[in-house]
């Protein structure tokens, strides 16, 4: 009999309980627990946040600090949704040395050659199409789209029905806003955020913000 991995959500807010119904969805998909939902941890929630939280099936069990006290086959995910926040975290989850869950929705398409580190989140809809290679903590949100031969940097952030095309290079801690495009091979540096409903049709520096079509 297969056991269910224990999973602890970091970030109880909108994005952190969204990961957990993909956790969810997960195991209805398999017709058994993959992931048991331990709980989440947030150093600083709102009184709405918590409740919403256990109202989403799983308590809150305290500030950050909390996981050094989990056993240590406890699975971690970052439900954070600003990319430069997941960062920051995912440096101090590194220091417990927890492992990191990957979760990919069971109405996502994800290529069968894609190269992902650690951390991947993929949300129900989204497309990650052929040789995409990409580094830890990358978030694909609802019906977002990365297309071929894409190369991607750590915690990166596609917002929902962001489109990147083909050939693209998306660098450290980009984040690609809801409905924006990105023509192909385009690159948008570390850091940057592309606002959303923008159309890509330049190299975007980094740490810099566009917007409008054409992004500027």
């Amino acid at each position: 009999m297969t056991t269910s991995v224990d999973l602890v959500v970091v970030g109880c807010g909108g994005h952190g309980r969204e990961i957990a119904q993909v956790a969810a969805a997960i195991n209805e998909a398999a017709g058994r627990q993959v992931w048991r939902l331990v709980g989440f941890v947030d150093d600083a929630p709102s009184d709405r946040n918590r409740k919403r939280a256990e109202l989403a099936g799983a308590p809150y069990l305290g500030t950050l600090a909390t996981l050094g006290q989990l056993p240590p086959q406890t699975h971690v995910t970052l439900g954070l949704g600003d990319p430069r926040v997941r960062r920051a975290v995912a440096g101090r989850i590194d220091v417990l040395g927890l492992p990191v869950a990957s979760l990919v929705h069971p109405d996502a398409t994800v290529g069968t050659d894609l190269v992902s580190a650690e951390g991947l989140v993929v949300f129900a809809g989204a497309r990650i199409t052929t040789n995409v290679t990409a580094g830890r903590y990358l978030h694909v949100n609802q019906n977002a789209t990365l297309a071929h031969d894409c190369a991607v940097g750590d915690h990166v952030s596609l917002h929902p029905l962001a489109a990147v095309s083909g050939e693209c290079h998306l660098g450290t801690a980009a984040l690609i806003g809801a409905g924006a495009v990105v023509l192909p091979g385009l690159r948008v540096g570390a850091g940057a955020t592309v606002g959303a409903g923008a159309c890509v049709v330049r190299d975007v520096p980094p740490e810099s913000v566009v917007k409008g079509v054409p992004a500027r």
